[in-house]
């Protein structure tokens, strides 16, 4: 666990202001960028679920000392806030070997212990992001697909004994507002929801003994006399670090090579007219995952009555996937919403985005110490908000030797596997997705 001397960063966010989740709220005035040099007990990098949570958690756990955290761009419009909206409690797809049923319920003790942390607080502070428990439908179009994807995901959830639901025909219709879809395996557990605004009034509720700065890049990270790292607007030195900027992460030395990067792109609506909504129908809000993460789309129709599309999942190592790349999918989008809605033909989408996921070759999270003084919480995976939330807390335990039964459970979900040379892994990654996408091209 030895700590790089002196590390540049020259990968950085790219705040494009086009997310849709967060260009629907009232304006919010970011907190200041550091401005001078600072002294800190802790620093936490990267203001994101895991960064939230894991500030947070020193703080209750460190109640007289000084916590810095520091985020590249703004909270709300950065990958955090760019998701889907699912708080998700049970695997998208377990196995019924014992080993994988015995890690599916270390998920399931992880995530749920997040959600639970997280309604606590948007009840305690009363966060504004249509926190609302409706649950989630993981569907299929073709009688294939629910037999060879759906069918075996229900058998799963038998095993573990978790509550469900198979919705099919006129049912799964009526619900969804829609014939696209032909079968569902309903969970009732997940909690759908505003990201943009979780994430702002997380940040904006922070303990006083937390100074959060925003559009505060790292540019460079040092080891001398504890940690400094080095900002446009000053230095920040502190004794211990947490890095908790996901897929940002490895660019300060630590599980190189380990994090595959991909982009993914949503589309949200306008809200429908009132002659909208009574031609569609659909009293509650909805959350669609797609039973093939590739081929399929994912939806949801929100509480302030907007339909979210999210379809085209792209490699992109660098994390800054252009706006004309991105534009060239609206007119997909488009066809997507068509096509499963034919009576809503005037409805327009208010902006399209990109946001990224982080993902490993064995699908095990960055988590643990790294050095002396530097611990990780990084590459969730691609189910940000539980997994983030929770590795963020425990990693500020387990920095702060605080005993957490917990850690345990995240401890045995592994750490990454290395990956391939460079050019193997986007060959061999583009190559997997287009066999994925020709292989399910009838569940899209």
């Amino acid at each position: 666990m030895a700590m790089p001397e002196s590390r540049s960063i020259k990968r950085l966010p790219n705040n494009d202001s086009t997310n849709a989740w967060n260009t629907i709220l009232p304006l919010r005035t970011p907190k200041p960028a550091l401005a001078g040099d600072l002294n800190a007990d802790w620093l936490v990098i990267g203001a994101g679920y895991a960064g939230l949570a894991a500030a947070r958690q020193l703080a209750h756990n460190c109640p007289d000392q000084k916590i810095a955290i520091v985020d590249a761009g703004v909270c709300g419009e950065n990958a955090s806030g760019r998701n889907s909206g699912f708080v998700i409690d049970v695997p998208h797809t377990v196995s019924s070997n014992l080993d994988q049923l015995d890690s599916a319920h270390r998920h399931m003790r992880l995530a749920r212990a997040a959600t639970n942390q997280l309604a606590e607080l948007v009840k305690k502070h009363s966060i504004q992001c249509d926190w609302s428990v409706d649950g989630k439908y993981q569907t299929a179009v073709t009688d294939e697909g629910a037999e060879s994807m759906l069918q075996p995901f229900a058998n799963e959830l038998e095993a573990l004994g978790e509550d469900y639901q198979w919705v099919r025909g006129d049912d799964l219709a009526a619900r969804l507002g829609t014939r696209h879809f032909k079968h569902a395996v309903y969970t009732p557990g997940c909690v759908l929801m505003n990201p943009a605004a979780l994430v702002r009034g997380l940040a904006d509720s922070l303990p006083d003994n937390v100074t959060l700065f925003e559009n505060t890049p790292v540019t460079q990270l040092q080891s001398a006399n504890g940690m400094v790292v080095t900002t446009p607007g000053g230095e920040i030195r502190a004794p211990k670090v947490i890095l908790a900027a996901n897929g940002f992460s490895d660019q300060f030395g630590y599980k190189p090579n380990g994090f595959v990067h991909l982009a993914l792109k949503a589309s949200l609506t306008r809200p429908l007219t009132p002659e909208e909504r009574a031609t569609y129908s659909v009293d509650r809000p909805w959350g669609v995952t797609p039973a093939n993460a590739f081929g399929g789309v994912t939806m949801r129709y929100t509480n302030d009555h907007r339909l979210l599309v999210r379809q085209d999942i792209r490699l992109d190592m660098q994390q800054n996937m252009s706006a004309q790349s991105t534009q060239r999918i609206v007119a997909h989008h488009r066809h997507i919403l068509r096509d499963r809605f034919p009576s809503l033909p005037d409805v327009t989408f208010e902006n399209t985005w990109v946001g990224y996921i982080c993902m490993s070759r064995n699908g095990a999270p960055a988590f643990g110490q790294v050095a002396h003084n530097v611990w990780m919480s990084a590459c969730q995976n691609g189910i940000g908000v539980t997994k983030g939330t929770i590795s963020g807390q425990l990693i500020a335990d387990l920095a702060c030797e605080h005993e957490n039964p917990l850690i345990k459970d995240i401890q045995a979900l592994g750490s990454p596997q290395p990956l391939p040379a460079r050019p193997l892994v986007e060959v061999g990654a583009r190559a997997m997705m287009k066999w994925e996408l020709w292989k399910n091209r009838r569940e899209s």
